[in-house]
């Protein structure tokens, strides 16, 4: 319990991501996320899964993220333990948060209810 406190302070402080491997997808927002010998449960920060889309937006994540798939993790927070994070695909960048939020899976979080360091609004589409 003390080495996941002190993990998940360290993790918030830290203004940069970090790299992890995904063990597995645990629900609609949560993933359990591994860092060379250590497992910690990382929540994606910045959406919210409606309950009437859970199922769908679990299912969705496990197509996006076979086990041991590489994502950055950009620390927001923490809450009861468990991580807060905007979370993205390695290689390339994409934020399974705004996947869920094009997909009609999930809404994006706003100021004042979203996690400091959370976008303000959608990104542009990519052409």
């Amino acid at each position: 319990m003390a080495l996941a406190i002190c993990l998940i302070t360290m993790l918030s402080a830290a203004p940069m991501a970090l790299a992890a491997e995904v063990l597995q997808v645990r629900s609609a927002d949560l993933l359990q996320v591994g860092d060379q010998n250590r497992s910690y449960p990382v929540r994606l920060g910045c959406v919210e899964v409606d309950a009437s889309h859970t199922v769908a937006a679990t299912e969705w994540l496990r197509r996006a993220l076979p086990r041991r798939t590489k994502v950055n993790l950009r620390p927001l927070g923490s809450v009861d333990g468990v991580l807060l994070a905007q979370v993205k695909l390695l290689p390339g960048g994409a934020d399974l948060g705004t996947g869920l939020v094009r997909e009609g899976l999930a809404t994006r979080l706003t100021p004042p209810g979203a996690p400091l360091g959370c976008p303000a609004s959608e990104p542009p589409p990519t052409p």
